[in-house]
């Protein structure tokens, strides 16, 4: 197949996901191409050289913010380009069908990575919003671009968690009743939004929960023991944005030093928060506890986890409506054996069995999270049987091998069956209680 991905930046180290569908496709035989803004980041995944996907990508351009030279530069690429496809540039300008996305020449300059573009089988939206995209900046707009004929394809959308939840708070709830209309197909990477996109219109048989996987095998299970030196390291993983909910981590951290003082908490992440949670962090008086890592490549985060006993995984509903689905990097820990507490939040409980592979805590509450982490602490001879059953909840729902192979088959499918067979009765997606079960509760770990 000839499939396209929309994306927004590419490439990004918080989007492992996309990576692994991208060469996991790429693995299996077909062609891919990339669309989407290009990225300045110092650090790449490293299967990005590995399978030279910068090669296969195409960039939007840069758009002049200021509006009389973006009128003049479009003079110049539309004479430039005008013989490549004439009514694909037009049409991009039609301001009496298109309105703003066309006046503001937004919606040209989406078109020209597009230009002497295959005919593809599969175009493929990562988010909601690129399917759609309100004219904002850098935006594409997969559903118009194929309207005007810039790109060709059955259109796939998938919705990963501020699409559905951010994005909806800041637009309304019909922001995409046109793409449930004239879209192909829909997935979501957690049951928990897959109800919430119904509700917001979309046809139950044409959506489905796909979930986002990783590499088990660049995971090795160990079994978790205390150090001969008493150290408890705890973890987390995240971008320093308000919907990770680390400072309620951070606080919870003061709480269990003031019980247990041979403890070290390392944040891997970056973000907006840093100097905040540094800030807190200083408060608290627990500068010599708590460690902002920073950014850090897959290797390196390997390489805490490793050394790690505990994962911590807090977050929140965002005050803009911002919501996770089962995050990659809680994942990550469960493949590495690690017991874990999550929240009761987004599509967290669809991964996190509470007393089986961890804890799961209200959202905002550093008091349990503190004494989840305290009751850790003191029954260490529960982290191997956690671990054990959190390798096995991903490996069994999330490995990215297995779900690449779904993936082809739901394209496969899309292309040239009933859609109805993915939404009804589908072999190869699970359903949400196959999502739900795993480990069994029998043999569930007590909180007290």
């Amino acid at each position: 197949m000839k499939i396209a991905f929309i994306v927004d930046r590419f490439p990004v180290l918080s989007e492992t996901f996309v990576i692994n569908q991208i060469t996991g496709l790429i693995e299996r035989g077909h062609e891919v191409h990339i669309y989407g803004r290009q990225t300045y980041d110092e650090k790449v995944h490293p299967d990005v050289e590995k399978y030279e996907l910068i090669k296969r990508t195409r960039y939007l351009p840069e758009i002049p913010k200021n509006y009389l030279a973006r009128f003049l530069n479009t003079l110049y690429l539309f004479a430039n380009n005008f013989s490549q496809a004439p009514l694909v540039l037009l049409r991009s300008l039609n301001v009496f069908k298109y309105g703003k996305r066309a006046a503001c020449l937004r919606l040209f300059y989406s078109t020209l990575p597009f230009l002497n573009a295959p005919e593809y089988d599969i175009i493929h939206c990562q988010f909601g919003r690129q399917a759609i995209c309100k004219f904002g900046p850098y935006s594409y707009e997969g559903l118009v671009l194929r309207e005007i004929g810039a790109v060709r394809g059955k259109l796939i959308t998938t919705f990963r968690g501020y699409d559905i939840s951010w994005y909806l708070h800041k637009y309304g709830e019909n922001v995409y009743d046109g793409l449930f209309e004239n879209g192909d197909f829909f997935y979501t990477n957690c049951e928990f939004f897959r109800q919430r996109v119904i509700k917001l219109g979309c046809d139950e048989k044409k959506i489905i929960v796909h979930g986002s996987g990783i590499n088990c095998s660049r995971f090795t299970f160990r079994a978790r023991y205390p150090d001969e030196t008493g150290l408890i390291r705890i973890a987390t993983t995240g971008r320093l944005i308000e919907k990770k909910g680390i400072e309620y981590a951070i606080r919870a951290i003061a709480d269990v030093v003031k019980v247990y003082k041979n403890v070290e908490f390392n944040i891997i992440g970056d973000g907006e928060l840093k100097e905040r949670f540094a800030q807190i962090i200083d408060e608290l008086n627990i500068a010599d506890k708590v460690h902002l890592k920073g950014w850090k490549n897959q290797k390196e985060i390997i390489s805490i986890l490793d050394k790690s006993h505990i994962f911590v995984a807090p977050s929140v509903t965002a005050s803009d409506g911002n919501q996770d689905a089962p995050v990659n990097t809680l994942k990550e820990a469960m493949a590495m054996g690690l017991p874990v507490i999550g929240t009761l939040h987004g599509g967290i409980p669809e991964l996190v069995e509470d007393g089986v592979s961890g804890f799961l805590v209200p959202q905002r509450d550093e008091k349990a999270i503190a004494e989840k982490l305290i009751y850790l602490i003191e029954h260490p001879e529960i982290w191997q049987q956690m671990g054990f059953h959190g390798r096995k909840k991903v490996e069994k729902n999330y490995d990215t091998n297995k779900l690449n192979s779904e993936l082809v088959e739901i394209y496969q499918q899309v292309l040239g069956k009933d859609l109805s067979e993915l939404g009804e009765a589908s072999q190869i997606v699970k359903t949400p209680s196959e999502y739900e079960s795993g480990a069994t509760k029998t043999n569930s770990v007590s909180a007290g």
